[in-house]
């Protein structure tokens, strides 16, 4: 079960999208979804209104998607991981609650992540992602220190098209099964 996580704006729904077409189970992100929802329905649980309860609604959704992967056979790609989590709340100076913690020592993903670098040329803004650029090389700064801190081996993809990008990942998951 690998992850792909970086900033916003980096090309990771794409590459994801590719990676299927490719044949490759993947698990959607949290986030997204989660705000669409929570707009559906006129929920708080937007980071933009209430950051805390936008973690815990990830949480809960990354585990299940972790224990979804768990039930697939073969390499299984993930829309960023339950560390993201704990990279969100450390990115909004938030405290990050002892379950939380404990959870990404819990459910482990494959020891190397790859982690998209901030790409100005490819950063769009939309409805869900209203992020400066800046904020996105934060998040990406966030989340290399959360996954190294947490003993993962950081791959860095590189800024090329998607098909390469593709091929990098392929790469990497066929070598290491």
């Amino acid at each position: 079960m690998y992850i792909i996580t970086g900033g916003p704006g980096s090309g990771k729904s794409t590459l994801i999208n590719a990676l299927t077409e490719r044949g490759i189970q993947c698990m959607p992100e949290a986030g997204r979804a989660i705000i669409q929802d929570q707009q559906a329905i006129g929920g708080p649980a937007l980071p933009w209104v209430d950051p805390g309860s936008f973690a815990e609604l990830m949480l809960s959704w990354d585990i299940r998607s972790y224990r979804e992967g768990l039930k697939l056979q073969g390499p299984v790609i993930f829309d960023r991981g339950i560390p993201d989590v704990m990279g969100y709340l450390r990115l909004n100076s938030l405290p990050v609650p002892p379950h939380i913690e404990k959870a990404t020592q819990v459910f482990r993903y494959h020891p190397q992540i790859f982690i998209a670098p901030p790409w100005q040329e490819i950063f769009a803004q939309d409805n869900e992602r209203k992020q400066s650029f800046e904020e996105a090389i934060a998040t990406y700064h966030a989340m290399v220190k959360v996954y190294s801190g947490l003993n993962y081996e950081i791959c860095y993809l590189p800024l090329s098209s998607v098909e390469e990008r593709v091929e990098f990942i392929m790469q990497r998951i066929i070598s290491s099964s």
